[in-house]
């Protein structure tokens, strides 16, 4: 079965370049939200290293909650990046066309929605930004740009998506294995939401383990992950979900230890497309 130390082993040997699909970068001077946790100082440099030595070299920037609408930090990262990443970022409605077609530039290539962490948005009525109405406002104007929209979701949120998706042309990504912890039942009714999400051209990312009530090496998980291959076949990318926000700054996960649960639930050629094909698909 595929691991990293293999893939380090043949990086240098390789032309198709490897993704980190889901990753966050922070600035300890940056301003966050108020209740919220305040980041260590993780700036691009340090993932580049970390990530390179293990053989991959392009990376996906992921807005995190703790910022907010203000995608400052994500954006100077991709500007220092000259080209070579790509990025996610959070964004309010009224959002100018101009401030698009700058972000798109830098390598932005999709808007996310966060209904899990306490500052972030709410399918709910009357809670927090109205996440029904940003999707409306955004997604003609994604589309235009050949943008997604990506999800942090629970499980129990999967229907809501899938009739927003139903509705509009513009691609969902799903954080996090969808959220499809190892307690879901496999009769469970989010499963059709997502076979529906996946019918519909839906990608998903294979990454968070930690977040979906698992310990480590999260073999709980392998029977999910194998269910969720088997829906969205070839439109599946790894994130590392570095710098691990779950974990103090001094126990950070090992970055090869975020790989594991993918290469031992799947066959080798899942596991490159989903680190090589597939990212280069979706952040073209």
């Amino acid at each position: 079965m595929t691991s990293l130390e293999t893939v380090q082993d043949t990086a240098a040997e390789r032309a198709t370049p490897r993704w980190d699909c889901h990753l966050h970068v922070f600035d300890a001077g940056a301003a966050v939200a108020a209740g919220h946790y305040r980041p260590a100082h993780r700036p691009l440099a340090d993932i580049e290293q970390l990530a390179q030595a293990s053989g991959f070299s392009r990376l996906v920037l992921v807005q995190p909650s703790v910022y907010g609408t203000d995608n400052t930090v994500l954006l100077e990262a991709l500007r220092a990046g000259q080209g070579r990443h790509r990025g996610v970022v959070v964004l309010p409605p009224s959002v100018d066309d101009a401030a698009l077609t700058a972000m798109h530039a830098l390598g932005v290539r999709g808007v996310r929605f966060n209904l899990v962490s306490p500052v972030g948005d709410s399918l709910k009525a009357g809670e927090g930004q109205s996440v029904q109405d940003s999707f409306q406002a955004l997604s003609p104007r994604l589309q235009a740009l050949g943008w997604h929209v990506q999800w942090y979701a629970s499980p129990d949120d999967l229907p809501a998506i899938a009739a927003l998706h139903a509705a509009s042309p513009v691609p969902a990504v799903l954080d996090h294995l969808a959220g499809m912890h190892a307690d879901v039942p496999a009769n469970h009714p989010v499963w059709q939401a997502l076979e529906q999400l996946a019918a519909r051209g839906a990608w998903v990312k294979l990454s968070g383990w930690y977040r979906l009530g698992a310990a480590a090496p999260y073999e709980a998980l392998d029977d999910s992950i194998r269910k969720v291959a088997r829906l969205f076949g070839r439109r599946m990318v790894w994130g590392s979900d570095w710098p691990h926000t779950a974990f103090a700054p001094d126990a950070l996960p090992a970055y090869a230890s975020t790989w594991e649960p993918v290469a031992r639930a799947l066959t080798a050629n899942q596991n490159t497309l989903a680190w090589e094909q597939a990212p280069a698909a979706l952040y073209a």
